[in-house]
């Protein structure tokens, strides 16, 4: 599942780098170097992936819905060639039970905080297309989580630490404007408690589409 994911993020890395011109892209004055700062706003698509799951007592799946949010990152430049970059932006999703001994159920709705700390190589940071590839960790926070009622009168998650991978390309704008487009794939596991007494674990795996705007410091 992880090498299909990455085979893909690794996918968009080469379509950026074959989009026309990309390969003599010219040398431009302000592409980054040691000390860079860049500050990117974006707006993502949260897909969970909402892979295998358990519920105890009362079986079937567990699933959450898809998100569009703003993000923002920050990305500090090391070289010229590798940055570490946060990322942050929070989302509500709301979650479902399917396929249970009492048939379909609204569970609840939480809000998800997953600030990402990745590591990045850039491939062409002196060109106005410039491709990259990230790895790093996530913690993700689950607040704000409220029970859907009914036959759920309480729910909790647990927060926890996931992986990250990432794939994207930065567009020179001119000046110190870039546009960008980016792709991360988060491996995240909770465990959700119902009723105090019945307990779920879900593997959400969400993956991250984003495009916005940047300024280069």
């Amino acid at each position: 599942m992880k090498a299909k994911i990455l085979s893909g993020l690794a996918g968009v890395l080469v379509a950026a780098t074959m989009l026309p011109g990309t390969a003599m892209a010219q040398s431009t004055d302000n592409g980054v170097h040691a000390g860079s700062i860049l500050v990117r706003g974006r707006l993502i698509d949260v897909m969970p992936q909402n892979g295998p799951s358990n519920i105890s007592t009362i079986g079937g799946q567990v699933s959450t819905n898809a998100a569009v949010t703003p993000e923002v990152d920050f990305s500090y430049f090391v070289t010229e060639n590798w940055a570490v970059e946060l990322i942050a932006a929070t989302t509500k999703h709301n979650i479902t039970a399917t396929n249970t001994s009492l048939g379909g159920l609204k569970v609840g709705s939480t809000w998800v905080l997953p600030p990402a700390l990745t590591v990045q190589y850039h491939f062409l940071p002196k060109s106005s297309v410039n491709p990259y590839l990230g790895a790093g960790l996530n913690y993700t926070l689950f607040y704000n989580t409220k029970a859907a009622g009914g036959t759920v009168t309480n729910l909790k998650l647990t927060n926890n630490i996931g992986e990250v991978i990432q794939a994207g390309v930065d567009f020179d704008l001119g000046g110190r404007w870039f546009a960008n487009l980016d792709v991360k794939q988060i491996f995240l596991n909770t465990r959700a408690k119902i009723n105090g007494a019945i307990t779920a674990k879900t593997a959400l795996n969400p993956t991250v589409f984003g495009a916005g705007f940047g300024y280069r410091f």
